[in-house]
Formats: C-alpha cells, sequence, structure tokens
C-alpha cells in the first residue's frame, strides 16, 4: 500500500529564496528515489513563504528508505534556521477512495 503524506514549513523574513532553492534540490535527489511515486512542492497563492509539500511513496519500505536518506538528512539540518519552529510539520494520509 502507498504511504502519502504532507509536510508544511513557512520560511522565516527572507529566508523563502534560500527555502524554496532547498526544497528544489531536494525535489531531484527524492524523485530519484526508486520509492518515490510523487514529490510536489506548492506555495500557497496568498502567502508565498509557506510551503506545502505533497509525498508518496511506494511503501512503508521505500518510505523508510527514504527517511535514511543522506539528502534528507542534509535538507532537515539546512532548514532549522530558516523556517518557523525549526523543520517541517508533516501529516500522514490514508487514501479513502
Amino acid at each position: 500500500m502507498p504511504k502519502s503524506l504532507y509536510a508544511t514549513m513557512k520560511a522565516l523574513p527572507g529566508c523563502r529564496e534560500k527555502v524554496r532553492d532547498l526544497l528544489v534540490g531536494l525535489a531531484a535527489d527524492v524523485r530519484a528515489e526508486p520509492g518515490c511515486e510523487r514529490f510536489v512542492v506548492h506555495t500557497l497563492a496568498t502567502d508565498p513563504d509557506f510551503f506545502h509539500v505533497e509525498e508518496t511513496y511506494r511503501d512503508e519500505d521505500a518510505f523508510k528508505a527514504h527517511m535514511g536518506t543522506d539528502h534528507g538528512r542534509v535538507f532537515n539540518q539546512a532548514i532549522e534556521t530558516l523556517v518557523e519552529d525549526g523543520g517541517s510539520k508533516v501529516v500522514f494520509l490514508d487514501t479513502v477512495i
């Protein structure tokens, strides 16, 4: 069964472009993971400092592999001083239909 989630983060003042650039680099790395089925980054139309990332992995094992990647660790460390609360907020989803 696929593993889906979304993550949100809000860039601190003056940090939007840096967060955006980090997300662009992360997207390339995550999309290259064999178990990644979807990785899409959005901003809110009403707040370009707010980022919304949609992710889907083939299954729980693919998600666990994703969580163990160096590029994920590096990204999470890099955003600690660039986003509110020092990191993203993650919400796991269950498919209804």
